[in-house]
C-alpha cells in the first residue's frame, strides 16, 4: 500500500472524519467525492467552506472570520483592489493567446527583469509552476545533454509528468523518475557538523557522483531557496552558494523554484535565493505572482535559454495572455509602491519574536526559523531529543481552526512543522490573534 503523500495527506479531511460533519458540509463533501473523483484533498477534519477574502482575512458560510496563516498564492492579500480593477478593466478589452502583438507582456517583462541580476535577460509565461518547472527541466536537459535532476528528500516542484517525478513529497503513490536524485534537507536545528554549507555540497557531489556511476549524465539542480515542503530551511544565510558552485563544476544547472519564497516573501530580498548571494541559471514562478490569476513564469540567462529556444518552438495557448499580465503588472506594482518587501522583514522579525519568546513557555516548541513572512514553527516531543511531534501540530493546527479561527498547515517530512506563511497584507496588529491562539492552544493540548 502506498504511503501518504506529505503534503497532500497529512494535514487532510478523511473518510473517517464524514460522520461528526454537520449536514451541508457532509453534503457538499460527498457531492466533492462523487463529481470530482479520489484525487482531490481538502484540508482539515471539518473542512471549511469558505465565501468571502479581503487582505490577511477570510469568511466563511456561516459567518465566522478568519485569520489566514497560510495562503501564499493570494500573495498581497484576498481581493486586492488594484488586481480585480487590472483584471477587470482588462477582461473587458481583450484577453486573448499569445501568438498576436500586446504590449502587457513586453511592458511586464521589462519591470519584472529589473528585480533579478543582469545575467538573467529572458522571460516566457506558463500558467502554472508546474508548468514552468516542467519547462526548466527541460531546458535544463537540452543545455546539458543530461537527464538527471537532483532535489531534496522532501522536495514538491508540480503535478506533470516530468515534475511529479521530482517532488517526493506527494508519497511513494507517485514515483520518482529513474533519473532524479535525492539530497536530505540542509536542516540548520539538527545538524552537528561545522559547516552547514560544505556539508549540503557534498550531498550534492554525491548525488552526481552516483548519476555518473548510473550512466545518467547529470542535469541541474532544482530547489526551492527556503526548503518550504523539507520544513523551512532559511538559514544561516549563504549555505546554498557551494552547492550551486558544485553544480556548476559539474556541468549541472541551478534552477530557483521561486513560486513560495519569491516576490518579497522572505523579506531580506525580493528573491529567496538572492539571500544566499548566487545567480541562478533559470527561476520559476508561479501564481502569487498574479496574487492567484494562473500565471507563472520563466526567468532564464540567454545562453542557457538558447540551447532549448533556438531548436524547439514553445508555445502556451494562455500563458502571458493580456488578463494574466495585467494581474501580474499589478501586483509588481503594490509591491513595490506598498514597500512590501520591507514591510515582510519587519513584520515578519516581529512575528519570529514573540513565536521565540513562546518558547520559555512551552517545551514542545524545538525551533522557530524563517524569513520575513515566512515561517517554521517545530513542535517536538521535548528538545533534548528533537524528536518530532506530528500528532501534536496536527491537532494544533485543528484546534486553531476550530477554537481561534485561525488557518494554517504543516510541512516537513514528518508533518511536525507550522508553517506560517501568511499573505504579506499581514500586520503588525494580526501578531496578537495568531499568537495568543498558538499560545492557549499548546497550554490547552499540553495540559
Amino acid at each position: 500500500m502506498a504511503t501518504r503523500s506529505t503534503i497532500m495527506d497529512t494535514n487532510s479531511f478523511r473518510a473517517e472524519d464524514a460522520a461528526a460533519l454537520d449536514e451541508q458540509t457532509r453534503a457538499l463533501t460527498d457531492k466533492r467525492n462523487d463529481v470530482l473523483g479520489e484525487s482531490y484533498r481538502l484540508f482539515y477534519r471539518n473542512p471549511v467552506h469558505l465565501v468571502k477574502g479581503q487582505g490577511q482575512y477570510l469568511w466563511d458560510a456561516a459567518g465566522d472570520k478568519y485569520l489566514d496563516v497560510y495562503n501564499n498564492v493570494a500573495s498581497i492579500g484576498h481581493c486586492h483592489p488594484a488586481v480585480v480593477s487590472a483584471v477587470h478593466e482588462q477582461m473587458q478589452q481583450l484577453n486573448t493567446h499569445t501568438r498576436y502583438l500586446h504590449e502587457n507582456i513586453l511592458n511586464y517583462t521589462d519591470e519584472l527583469l529589473k528585480t533579478v541580476p543582469s545575467e538573467i535577460n529572458r522571460a516566457m509565461y506558463m500558467c502554472t509552476g508546474s508548468e514552468a518547472n516542467d519547462l526548466a527541466i527541460r531546458i535544463a536537459r537540452e543545455y546539458s545533454g543530461g537527464t538527471g535532476i537532483i532535489v531534496s528528500q522532501e522536495a514538491y516542484h508540480g503535478t506533470s509528468e516530468l515534475t511529479s517525478g521530482c517532488s517526493p513529497a506527494l508519497g511513494s503513490g507517485q514515483p520518482l523518475a529513474a533519473t532524479t536524485r535525492l539530497v536530505p534537507a540542509p536542516d540548520s536545528y539538527r545538524f552537528s557538523g561545522d559547516d552547514l554549507g560544505d556539508w549540503f555540497a557534498a550531498q550534492i557531489q554525491q548525488q552526481i557522483h552516483d548519476m555518473n556511476d548510473k550512466g545518467i549524465k547529470f542535469a541541474g539542480f532544482l530547489a526551492d531557496s527556503i526548503f518550504s515542503s523539507d520544513g523551512v530551511m532559511s538559514h544561516p544565510i549563504g549555505f546554498l552558494k557551494k552547492a550551486v558552485d558544485v553544480v556548476h563544476a559539474n556541468g549541472g544547472i541551478f534552477i530557483a523554484d521561486e513560486v513560495q519564497p519569491g516576490f518579497a516573501r522572505t523579506g531580506d530580498s525580493f528573491w529567496g535565493f538572492a539571500r544566499h548571494g548566487v545567480v541562478p541559471d533559470i527561476i520559476t514562478t508561479g501564481k502569487p505572482m498574479g496574487n492567484g490569476i494562473p500565471v507563472s513564469g520563466l526567468l532564464a540567462k540567454q545562453n542557457v535559454l538558447s540551447a532549448f529556444s533556438d531548436q524547439i518552438p514553445y508555445f502556451n495557448t494562455f500563458g502571458g495572455n493580456p488578463v494574466s499580465m495585467a494581474a501580474a503588472q499589478a501586483v509588481l506594482k503594490v509591491i513595490q509602491e506598498e514597500e512590501l518587501q520591507q514591510h515582510s522583514q519587519r513584520v515578519g522579525q516581529l512575528l519570529r519574536d514573540e513565536l521565540t519568546q513562546l518558547m520559555q513557555r512551552h517545551e514542545c516548541i524545538g525551533d522557530v526559523r524563517g524569513a520575513g513572512l515566512f515561517i517554521g514553527f517545530e513542535l517536538v516531543t521535548d528538545r533534548l531529543s528533537q524528536a518530532p511531534n506530528k500528532t501534536l501540530a496536527l491537532n494544533v493546527i485543528e484546534e486553531l481552526r476550530n477554537t481561534h479561527r485561525v488557518l494554517t498547515s504543516v510541512a516537513g517530512p514528518h508533518g511536525n512543522v507550522l508553517k506560517l506563511r501568511p499573505p504579506l497584507a499581514f500586520q503588525q496588529h494580526d501578531i496578537d490573534w495568531l499568537v495568543g491562539a498558538l499560545d492557549q492552544t499548546l497550554t490547552k493540548l499540553t495540559a
